[in-house]
């Protein structure tokens, strides 16, 4: 029974190996016939530069999961003028990567779009302050001068500052570094875990000649204050679902093909490293296997199984996406979001169809490794 999305017929088998549909990248979203023994062009669109962040998805491909289940998916990088469930919602590729958020005000701007898996299943953002400067939770941002990045990725620190009471509070506009903080001209940062907060570690103290450590800095994490909000999930053109039998089954073959390319990147992270890096990554070695280690945190251990919508967690977003405004007073949302605006019907076949490979998708067992940063990431 499908969760949340009326669609048509029912998905065809995930096991066949030659895919007559999708065309790359059209705009009409009619299918196209690969032909016997041809692999189905499928166009993967990120929200960000090739990194880490996206290890799995790169690992699919140099690994050939994809290429097995007949699809031949071009992963086409973003960049901060690019936003991907937009592009998705044009036409212009047939699936994205965005975060929740973000999609749900691009949404009740009519994008006509579905989460099918959400491959987050925590929040990556923090707020990092000297640990010398008595900010330890929101409440304490009152009177600071707080950065941000903008773009759709403030959300979860509005909601913090309101669930805080916080006030007097001046938001700065933030580039995506950590140099603002390090030069003291703003009390507290936006950071992902993966990557800013990793370059405030690969920055050397001038008073000591040495790299900082985690102790010189306090950080907010959102989880924990529990505003945090659903990120990266793999997301569709809601009306191909509903009409398009080839497209539902491209759906699961693309999730079922970057769900082993995630537990690639969670038992070798080096891998997923090194993945990218031949993809066209400049990002220094150190920094790569830091940000492959701290996405592994993000998915595992999985509660339910990665890629399965949590529906706890969807709400808690949307709740929050209508009740916190920023500085503007805009909302992420005015109402909720339609049923279609997430379904687990395809993630839900792919990992039965793991699960009858004998494939971990939990990964209890997890544990993360440790990872020494170099100066610059290097």
């Amino acid at each position: 029974m499908r969760n949340r999305i009326v669609a048509g017929a029912a998905a065809a088998a995930a096991t066949a190996l030659v895919l007559a549909g999708c065309a790359s990248g059209g705009t009409d979203g009619d299918a196209t016939d690969g032909g016997d023994g041809e692999l189905t062009p499928v166009t993967l669109q990120l929200q960000w530069l090739t990194q880490a962040q996206f290890g799995g998805y790169y690992l699919a491909q140099a690994n050939g999961y994809w290429e097995d289940l007949g699809l031949d998916v071009e992963i086409i990088p973003g960049a901060v003028d690019i936003v991907p469930q937009d592009v998705l919602a044009a036409g212009d590729v047939d699936f994205a990567i965005a975060w929740v958020p973000k999609a749900l005000a691009s949404i009740e701007a009519g994008a006509n779009i579905t989460n099918i898996a959400q491959i987050f299943e925590r929040s990556a953002t923090l707020q990092v302050a000297w640990a010398d400067s008595g900010i330890e939770g929101p409440a304490d941002l009152s009177g600071k001068q707080v950065g941000s990045w903008g773009f759709g990725n403030e959300w979860e620190l509005f909601a913090g500052l309101t669930e805080a009471n916080a006030s007097g509070y001046s938001i700065v506009q933030q580039n995506f570094d950590m140099n603002a903080l390090l030069n003291h001209e703003i009390d507290a940062a936006q950071a992902m875990t993966y990557n800013e907060y990793a370059q405030l570690l690969e920055a050397v103290n001038p008073e000591t000649g040495e790299l900082y450590q985690p102790e010189d800095f306090s950080v907010i994490d959102w989880n924990e204050v529990g505003t945090a909000m659903l990120q990266d999930a793999i997301w569709a053109n809601t009306e191909r679902l509903e009409s398009d039998e080839e497209y539902q089954d491209i759906a699961v073959k693309l999730i079922q093909g970057a769900i082993l390319g995630w537990i690639d990147q969670r038992d070798d992270p080096q891998a997923a490293a090194d993945a990218v890096t031949a993809a066209g990554s400049t990002l220094g070695t150190s920094h790569q296997l830091w940000m492959a280690n701290e996405i592994n945190k993000l998915i595992w251990p999985s509660t339910d199984g990665i890629g399965r919508i949590n529906e706890i967690q969807w709400d808690a977003t949307v709740e929050m996406a209508l009740g916190t405004k920023n500085q503007d007073g805009a909302q992420v949302i005015t109402t909720d979001p339609p049923d279609t605006a997430y379904t687990n019907e395809y993630v839900e076949e792919a990992l039965s169809n793991l699960e009858a490979d004998g494939v971990d998708i939990l990964g209890a067992d997890y544990e993360p490794i440790e990872v020494t940063l170099e100066e610059g990431g290097n």
